[in-house]
C-alpha cells in the first residue's frame, strides 16, 4: 500500500471533504435549554387541579336557583336554631357588620377557611364584626358540633335549611360568604376558597357602612321556619 492509499488519521472524512472541526461548538440541547416539556405540562395540569378544588365545590346537583341576593340588596332575612338550641334571627344583628358563612362538614376549602374566621372574629368583633356559620349539611347535629369543636369556632353555628339558601341564590358552591353591612345590605359576595386578605377586604367594607342608613323594611326568608 502507498503512502497516497493510507486512510486518514483524523478521522472520517465529513461531507464534501475535509476533517471535522475540532473546536467547533457542540450543538444546543434538545428540548429548548434543557426544561422537560412533559414535566412542564404534568405541573400546569396539577396546579389546575388544585385551584379549581380549592375556588369551587358543588354542594348538590341541582336546578337553577330562583334568585340572586347581590350586592347593594337588603339581605334575606332568616331565624335559624344554633347549635346551643337558641333561635338566631338575622334582623337583630341589625347595626353589626355579618359575615354570613355557607359552609359544610364534607367540604375541604371550608376546613381551610375556617381557621381564618375564627382569627377575623376575634381581630375585629370588638369593632362590630359578627360571623354567623350556616351548615349546609345533611349530616347530624354531631359531626357539625364536632366540626366546630375541632376548628375553635368562637361565632355561632347555624343548622341551614334549603329555604334560606334559595333566599341567597341557591349556594351553588361551598364555601360562599356574604358580606352585610350595618345598614342590612348586602356589600360583598365570595363563592369559593379565595385569601383571606380578600376576605378581610371585605369585611372592612361592610364595617364602614353607615347603620343609620337601614332599609325600612326586610326581605324575608320566613318559609326558613318549614
Amino acid at each position: 500500500m502507498s503512502i497516497d492509499e493510507q486512510p486518514n488519521a483524523s478521522g472520517p472524512e465529513q461531507p464534501g471533504g475535509g476533517s471535522p472541526d475540532l473546536n467547533a461548538p457542540a450543538p444546543p440541547p434538545l428540548g429548548g435549554g434543557g426544561r422537560n416539556p412533559l414535566a412542564i405540562v404534568v405541573v400546569a395540569v396539577a396546579v389546575a387541579a388544585m385551584l379549581y378544588f380549592a375556588a369551587h365545590m358543588d354542594r348538590r346537583p341541582g336546578s337553577a336557583p330562583p334568585h340572586f341576593a347581590g350586592k347593594s340588596s337588603v339581605a334575606p332575612d332568616f331565624t335559624l336554631e344554633s347549635l346551643d338550641g337558641t333561635n338566631v334571627r338575622l334582623s337583630d344583628l341589625r347595626g353589626k357588620a355579618v359575615l354570613l358563612n355557607f359552609w359544610a362538614t364534607w367540604c375541604g376549602p371550608c376546613k381551610i377557611e375556617t381557621p381564618w374566621l375564627v382569627e377575623l372574629q376575634k381581630e375585629y368583633g370588638s369593632q362590630g364584626l359578627q360571623v354567623v356559620g350556616i351548615a349546609m349539611d345533611d349530616s347530624g347535629k354531631d359531626d357539625i358540633e364536632k366540626f366546630a369543636k375541632d376548628m375553635g369556632v368562637n361565632y355561632p353555628v347555624l343548622l341551614g335549611k334549603e329555604a334560606v339558601g334559595d333566599a341567597y341564590g341557591g349556594v351553588p358552591a361551598l364555601p360562599e360568604s356574604f358580606f352585610i353591612g350595618r345598614n342590612g345590605k348586602i356589600v360583598d359576595r365570595i363563592i369559593g376558597l379565595k385569601g383571606r386578605g380578600e376576605i378581610e377586604d371585605a369585611i372592612k367594607k361592610a364595617l364602614n357602612t353607615d347603620a343609620s342608613a337601614a332599609p325600612t323594611s326586610t326581605a324575608s326568608a320566613s318559609q326558613s321556619q318549614k
